[in-house]
C-alpha cells in the first residue's frame, strides 16, 4: 500500500516530516513506488550529499532496498558513479549505471526534497546469465526492465 492509503486522515506534509526524519537518522531513504506494470524504487537525500539519486525498476521492495543502500553507502564514503560503469554487487547481480536526463518524470519525492536540479542515475541489472535488458534474450523474453536514460558506452 501507499502511505496516503495507510494514513487516510494524514496530509501529504505529514508524509515529507516523516521523509526528513529518515533522513536525518540514516542520511537518506529508499522509496518503493507499487505498480502492476513495473515497480521500481529510489533513493531521496542523496542530493543533500552532492550525489546523484539512484533508482532501480522491477525488483521487490527488499531487493531494491537493499541493492540501493549497497550502492548509495558506497557512494556516500566515496565511491565514483560514472554512467556505462558496470559493478559487480556482492550477493548482487552486475549493474551498469545509466544516467536519467528527466528524473522528475519518476523521482517526484527526491526531487521535491532536491529541487529541480536533482540528478539520477538507474541502476540497470543484468539477469543471471549477464544479459541486459537492451538484448532481445533478456530473461529469456519473460521479464521487462525499462531503462529510463540513455546508455552509455564509455565504461
Amino acid at each position: 500500500m501507499c502511505w496516503q492509503c495507510d494514513n487516510p486522515d494524514r496530509t501529504i506534509e505529514d508524509h515529507f516530516d516523516e521523509v526528513r526524519e529518515t533522513i536525518r537518522r540514516h542520511g537518506w531513504m529508499v522509496q518503493y513506488v507499487e505498480s502492476n506494470q513495473t515497480p521500481f524504487a529510489y533513493t531521496i537525500g542523496l542530493h543533500d550529499w552532492g550525489l546523484s539519486e539512484l533508482l532501480i525498476t522491477a525488483v521487490s521492495p527488499q531487493r531494491a532496498t537493499r541493492l540501493l543502500n549497497a550502492v548509495a553507502r558506497d557512494a556516500v564514503t566515496g565511491s565514483t558513479l560514472t554512467p556505462g560503469q558496470q559493478i559487480k554487487l556482492p550477493a548482487g547481480p552486475l549493474i551498469e549505471i545509466v544516467e536519467m536526463k528527466h528524473p522528475d518524470a519518476h523521482l517526484k519525492f527526491a526531487v521535491a526534497f532536491g529541487g529541480p536540479e536533482t540528478r539520477a542515475l538507474q541502476l540497470v541489472w543484468a539477469d543471471g546469465r549477464g544479459r541486459w535488458p537492451w538484448s532481445a534474450a533478456f530473461c529469456d523474453g519473460r521479464r521487462r526492465q525499462p531503462v529510463l536514460g540513455i546508455r552509455s558506452r564509455a565504461a
